[in-house]
């Protein structure tokens, strides 16, 4: 409700009109009913809304339904756990104008620092917590395009036109999130089947919104699971089939658990944890561990 919130709030153009959809996903909180609240008893000047239930937990199956039910225009992904800048709609509208021939889009995504967070979240040193428990996207201030050879962003923040999702199909549902998982993958799997298809990927910096900070994420436990679900899912992504593990991965494993053994500072020891699992993530995808 935060998320939908934001977008009510956010400024909008003049020149399109808005919609919000919503799927719960195997929901079994208060979020169907505050969702029929919102539409029974409506704030004034309120965007309207519809929302549908997808009883298979899993993004991807809440993803697909989506596809299944969006009508005409775009369709601008919004993550429950975000919320969207004030200039974020405005933005949508003036970059559509700017770029009329082009149907794919991507903006910013950015942490929603508090100030709580522990100060090792920000460190930019050779022993930096990567990946970041929270969603950073952030390819600069210039509007530009993006290709294959890019950092590419996740599905948090694409705005894409319909008759090209239609186009270009389901997502994944051997990947992405279920629950408490953390695997993603789903929308980088997408993204890369839109450029491959030979859409054209505009990044705009004016698509602005904010990812959740949740003080559960900011445990040594989670960074672990973390590092170890991301790298398996893009391993995933680009090696589909099961494949001998390179010996590579042997070395790097062996090599972090030395570093593991032998470092005595939190900050390094906390670092070659990550990739220890990180790489085990990367043989687990190559052997196919999406099941």
């Amino acid at each position: 409700m935060r998320a939908i919130a934001s977008i009510n709030a956010s400024d909008r153009p003049r020149d399109c009109e808005l919609a919000i959809m919503v799927v719960a996903n195997a929901c079994s909180d208060t979020t169907v009913a505050e969702l029929e609240s919102y539409i029974d008893h409506p704030a004034e000047d309120a965007i309207p809304l519809v929302y549908f239930e997808e009883p298979q937990a899993g993004k991807s199956f809440a993803l697909n339904l989506a596809l299944r039910k969006v009508e005409g225009g775009f369709a601008c992904f919004i993550d429950d756990d975000h919320r969207v800048d004030s200039h974020f709609l405005v933005g949508i509208s003036t970059t559509l104008a700017s770029h009329p021939d082009c149907g794919f889009f991507c903006g910013r995504i950015i942490p929603d620092w508090t100030g709580d967070e522990p100060d090792w979240l920000h460190d930019t040193g050779p022993y930096r917590v990567y990946p970041l428990p929270v969603p950073h996207y952030d390819p600069g201030q210039q509007s530009r395009r993006l290709t294959l050879d890019d950092n590419l962003p996740g599905g948090g923040d694409l705005v894409i036109k319909t008759d090209l999702l239609l186009r270009i199909g389901d997502f994944s549902v051997k990947l992405g999130p279920q629950g408490h998982n953390l695997m993603g993958g789903e929308d980088s799997d997408y993204v890369k089947r839109l450029l491959i298809s030979g859409a054209t990927l505009i990044y705009s910096p004016d698509i602005t919104q904010y990812h959740y900070v949740d003080p559960k994420r900011l445990t040594l436990r989670f960074l672990i699971t973390l590092s170890f679900q991301r790298s398996r899912a893009i391993t995933l992504v680009h090696n589909p089939q099961r494949a001998p593990i390179p010996r590579y991965i042997w070395r790097k494993l062996f090599n972090y658990s030395a570093h593991i053994l032998f470092s005595f500072s939190l900050q390094k020891k906390r670092f070659y944890l990550m990739r220890f699992a990180a790489t085990l993530g990367e043989a687990a995808g190559f052997i196919g561990a999406s099941k």
